[in-house]
C-alpha cells in the first residue's frame, strides 16, 4: 500500500491511483458480442446454453415460480426478512422525496405556450449480481426507484444457485417490493435477454444494476437497443480524514470496502502524517482478523494513503471522483460544499458507507471509475423521461416566423420554411 504526500506523487503514481480499473476490453468485447448475438438469434435456447456453460446449472424454466418464492420464505432467517422490510421503507421514503422535486412545467412567452411533462419509462430490467455473494439489497436499490417513478413493468434477472433456483433472499426482496417477474438468469445472457427479448424473458426499455466486467461490457454493447444507467466497475471509496479522525473507524471502513472485490479501490487522504501511520497500523490489525482476508489482500494493490493539506485532500478527491466519499473531519459539512464530484457522500464518523449500502435510504448503485464526474447514482430520474410541448396561435407563429424561415432556408430545408410560411399567409 502506497503512503506518500500528495504533492510528491509522480505523474505515473497519480495516474495509477486515479485511472483505476481501466481495462483493455477488446478481447472481452468479442466474447460478449458473440453471446449477445446468439441470444438475439436463439432466445431461450441460447440463454439456457450459456447458463449451463458459465453457471454449471441446467435450467428447465427461466422464470421463478410463485411456489419457489413461497419456499424462499422458509429458507431465510426472519431477521433478514424484517431487515429487508425496514430497509425498503427507508429507501422508499427518500426516493419519494426525490419524486416530489420533479414537476411538470408550463410557461408562456410572447403568446407561445411552452411546457414539459414527465413520464415514466414503461419496462425496466434490474440486474442483480451473484457469484461471490447474493445481494438482496441491490434488489431494493434498483427496483424501488423504478416503482416510485411509476414504471409499469419491472423484472429482475439474477444468477441461479448451484441447485438451479433463485437465491432465496433475492426472491424475497423482489417479492416484498412487488416486482412483476423474476428470472434466474445472470451474466451476459441475462443482459442480452433483457435487451432483445426471448420467448420467456420480455424485452425492456432500460437495464439498470451493477455486474462483473462481462455484464458491464454487455450493457455497453446493447446501449442504443435499450437505455442503461451507467457502466459500473469495482467498488471504491475515498476517505478524507483530518487529525481529529478516529483511526480505527477509518481502518474499519477501508476493510469494509476492500472486502467487496479483489479489484476494489480504497484511498485515504489525510492532513496528518502521524494519522497516516496510525491508520496503516490499524488496517493491518483489522486485516489479520478479517474473514475475507484473501480478497482484501488483493485489493490492497489498488490502495493508497496520501498526505496533504485539507485543500490538497479536497482537490485530490475531486480529481479522483469517488463512488463513495467519506468525510471524517472536524466540520464535514464545510468540506461537502467544496465537493464537485462524488457518487454518494458520508459525513462524520457515525456515517460509514455500509449505512448507504443497506438502509439509510439513499441509493447504493453509484458511478465508479471517475464516472461521478458526469453521472449521478441511480435515482427516480433514471426511470423518467421529460416530454416537451408547445402551443402557438396564428399571431404568435407570425412573431417567430422570420426566425424559423430564415434559419430553415439557410440550412437548405425549404419544406420547413414553407410549412410556416403557408400558415401565416393563409387567410
Amino acid at each position: 500500500m502506497l503512503i506518500k504526500k500528495i504533492r510528491e506523487l509522480t505523474e505515473e503514481e497519480e495516474k495509477k491511483i486515479i485511472c483505476r480499473n481501466k481495462s483493455d476490453l477488446e478481447d472481452i468485447m468479442q466474447i460478449v458480442s458473440k453471446i449477445l448475438n446468439d441470444v438475439k438469434k436463439n432466445g431461450d435456447r441460447a440463454v439456457k446454453h450459456y447458463t449451463k456453460k458459465f453457471d454449471g446449472v441446467e435450467l428447465e424454466e427461466l422464470r421463478v415460480s410463485r411456489e419457489e418464492i413461497e419456499e424462499a420464505y422458509n429458507l431465510v432467517d426472519y431477521k433478514v426478512i424484517e431487515a429487508i422490510e425496514k430497509a425498503k421503507e427507508n429507501i422508499i421514503y427518500f426516493h419519494k422525496k426525490q419524486m416530489e422535486q420533479i414537476n411538470d412545467l408550463e410557461v408562456k412567452k410572447d403568446g407561445i405556450i411552452l411546457g414539459q411533462t414527465v413520464r415514466a419509462i414503461e419496462n425496466v430490467g434490474c440486474y442483480v449480481p451473484g457469484g461471490r455473494a447474493f445481494y438482496p439489497s441491490t434488489v431494493l436499490m434498483t427496483t424501488i426507484p423504478a416503482k416510485v417513478a411509476g414504471c409499469k413493468h419491472i423484472v429482475i434477472t439474477s444468477p441461479p444457485t448451484k441447485e438451479g433456483k433463485g437465491n432465496p433472499a433475492t426472491l424475497i426482496a423482489g417479492d416484498i417490493v412487488g416486482v412483476d417477474e423474476i428470472f434466474k438468469v445472470g451474466g451476459v445472457q441475462a443482459i442480452g435477454a433483457l435487451a432483445y427479448g426471448t420467448e420467456t424473458i420480455p424485452k425492456v426499455d432500460i437495464i439498470v444494476g451493477p455486474g462483473n466486467i462481462y455484464v458491464t461490457v454487455a450493457k455497453k454493447l446493447v446501449y442504443g437497443e435499450v437505455a442503461i444507467d451507467f457502466l459500473a466497475g469495482p467498488s471504491e471509496v475515498l476517505i478524507i480524514a483530518d487529525e481529529t479522525a478516529n483511526a480505527e473507524f477509518v481502518a474499519l471502513d477501508f476493510i469494509a470496502q476492500a472486502e467487496h472485490d479483489p479489484n476494489a479501490s480504497c484511498v485515504i487522504t489525510t492532513t496528518s502524517e502521524d494519522k497516516a501511520l496510525e491508520i496503516k497500523e490499524k488496517i493491518l490489525e483489522e486485516l489479520n482478523r478479517a474473514e475475507r482476508k484473501e480478497i482484501i489482500n488483493s485489493a490492497l494493490k489498488n490502495s493508497a494513503i496520501l498526505i496533504g493539506s485539507l485543500e490538497e485532500c479536497i482537490n485530490f478527491s475531486n480529481k479522483y471522483a469517488p463512488e463513495h466519499l467519506e468525510i471524517l473531519t472536524k466540520n464535514p459539512e464545510d468540506i461537502l460544499k467544496k465537493i464537485d464530484h462524488a457518487g454518494s457522500v458520508f459525513l462524520g464518523e457515525y456515517s460509514p458507507v455500509p449505512v448507504g449500502d443497506y438502509a439509510s435510504g439513499t441509493n447504493h448503485v453509484l458511478p465508479t471509475s471517475q464516472f461521478a464526474r458526469m453521472s449521478s447514482g441511480l435515482n427516480v430520474e433514471t426511470f423518467l423521461k421529460k416530454i416537451t410541448y408547445q402551443k402557438l396561435d396564428k399571431e404568435s407563429l407570425k412573431q417567430i416566423s422570420d426566425i424559423v424561415i430564415t434559419l430553415a432556408e439557410a440550412e437548405g430545408l425549404f419544406g420547413h420554411a414553407e410549412a410556416v410560411r403557408r400558415r401565416i399567409l393563409k387567410k
